[in-house]
């Protein structure tokens, strides 16, 4: 958990309290310029109003530009990040002809699996020919291949369940399935953290949802045994079901669940597990198999497991894994299954093969080599930024690690100082985090060779002086890690 100093959080609160008094009196004077002028509206009521519209006016289009930067190459370990301008301060922003080569620290391409790989490609381009690029059907109709049906069981052979379906959409895989497990009458307890594919699916699903502290087993405990007791609301009736929900990693946190210990509490009230493993499948472990490998869970223990292909797979797409009960249940009843057109093919295949890699199966060890160096990266990386004075969130092997910026002002001068030094990162700010707690989301490839890692802390170390965002007390050996690597180069 953050634990955000009273300075830093008076001063950010300050910023935001000047962005906040300054926007709303340049409303005030627009009113007033804007009296006699037709609104245009022809009597229906604006779209876009109150707060949100303000804050998208007034403080995000100011540094939009440091959002949705357009790409023009596969997101690997360095890739083209295309140039834009704007004439009307950041109103709209024009691409230009000109790309820029950067260090890639922003992409989930954990394995590597995103740009060309000597097994997948050719398996890809041959399922391309073979199938065509959209099946233009359901799965119930005439969308499902012989690919998704081998998918689905290498799958859930990679996990350690009895069977899995799959989605084209990660975020779908949540949102749809989760009203489809549970409803009225039942119970979801999900953790404060939860992505908002989870929050968007539990509130969709009709049941009560209440929250515990993140990652805090002895507090799930607490609202377990208080809602048990209590019962349904009005009518005290006992809860149909009871799903507990929590994640891997935290992708905006970079923690690790601590599965086994909510493990427990869940199997002491009888409440279903359900898991979501979108930033842990295949890039923890020591085979690639997630937090469950990592931790050393049985999958056996958890009823409903969930991920995606897009992180460590290099794909698009997600599934559940659970009993083949509930997979029966899920392809006759959920929408995302029955309505929704089936995963691309070669989509499909890509993650086929990458799978195979991880394995083995390919007949190399490659899977192997991807795995430990996703693993030394992440570790190496985290290390060197937390001597270097970085508040970094997160736990050892998570290749996801948020450096805390804090103060709105420091978003865009972070963001736009290390692009200008060919460092593409991702920075991330309310309301995808709290309003206080802006961060820069840094995500380690398999593909990043030490002398790419090098580059993105030098760089990194030298815009958190500039911006002032080191913390903490710089670590001060003899001679730092980095200056030894530095000097056997």
């Amino acid at each position: 958990m953050v634990r955000l100093p009273y300075v830093t959080a008076l001063t950010t609160l300050f910023s935001y309290g000047l962005l906040f008094a300054f926007g709303q009196l340049r409303d005030f004077f627009r009113r007033i310029l804007d009296v006699g002028k037709s609104n245009n509206l022809k009597g229906y009521a604006p779209i876009c109003l109150g707060l949100e519209d303000f804050y998208t006016r007034r403080l995000y289009l100011r540094i939009q530009d440091c959002f949705g930067r357009p790409i023009a190459s596969a997101p690997d370990a360095w890739f083209d990040v295309v140039e834009r301008y704007s004439n009307d301060s950041n109103k709209t922003l024009h691409c230009t002809t000109k790309t820029s080569k950067c260090l890639n620290l922003g992409s989930y391409n954990y394995l590597g699996f995103a740009a060309a790989d000597e097994y997948c490609t050719p398996h890809v381009i041959q399922s391309l020919k073979k199938y065509s690029a959209s099946t233009c059907s359901v799965r119930v109709d005439g969308g499902n291949t012989k690919l998704h049906m081998e998918l689905e069981e290498l799958v859930a052979r990679f996990v350690g369940k009895p069977a899995a379906i799959i989605f084209g959409m990660g975020y779908v895989t949540n949102s749809a399935i989760i009203p489809t497990l549970v409803g009225k009458g039942g119970l979801i307890i999900s953790d404060s953290l939860n992505h908002n594919s989870i929050v968007n699916g539990a509130r969709g699903s009709g049941a009560s949802v209440q929250v515990f502290q993140h990652n805090n087993p002895a507090q799930l405990e607490d609202v377990l045994r208080e809602q048990i007791a209590a019962g349904q609301h009005r009518t005290h009736r006992p809860w149909k079901k009871i799903i507990v929900i929590v994640e891997g990693i935290y992708s905006m946190e970079g923690e690790l669940c601590k599965l086994p210990e909510i493990i427990a509490v869940c199997k002491k009230y009888k409440a279903y597990t359900y898991l979501d493993e979108a930033h842990s499948i295949g890039a923890v472990g020591k085979t690639g198999r997630g937090v469950c490998e990592l931790l050393g869970v049985d999958p056996a223990n958890i009823d409903i497991m969930m991920g995606t292909f897009t992180k460590s797979f290099g794909s698009c797409g997600g599934y559940i894994a659970a009993s083949k009960e509930i997979i029966r249940h899920l392809k006759l009843t959920c929408p995302a299954h029955i309505y929704a057109t089936s995963m691309s093919p070669p989509a499909v295949q890509q993650v086929i093969s990458a799978i195979k890699v991880v394995l083995g199966e390919d007949g190399s060890n490659r899977g192997a080599k991807k795995l430990s160096q996703i693993r030394e990266n992440s570790n190496f990386f985290r290390s060197e930024l937390q001597k270097m004075g970085f508040e970094v969130l997160g736990d050892n092997d998570s290749p996801v690690m948020p450096i805390m910026l804090y103060n709105p002002a420091k978003i865009p001068a972070f963001s736009r100082e290390c692009l200008r030094q060919h460092v593409a990162v991702v920075t991330v700010a309310f309301p995808a985090t709290p309003l206080l707690l802006a961060r820069a989301r840094i995500c380690i490839s398999a593909s990043h060779s030490r002398e790419d890692l090098i580059k993105g802390l030098e760089v990194i170390s030298k815009v958190g002086d500039l911006v002032g965002i080191k913390y903490f007390p710089v670590e001060h050996e003899k001679t730092t890690s980095l200056e030894k690597l530095k000097k056997l180069q």
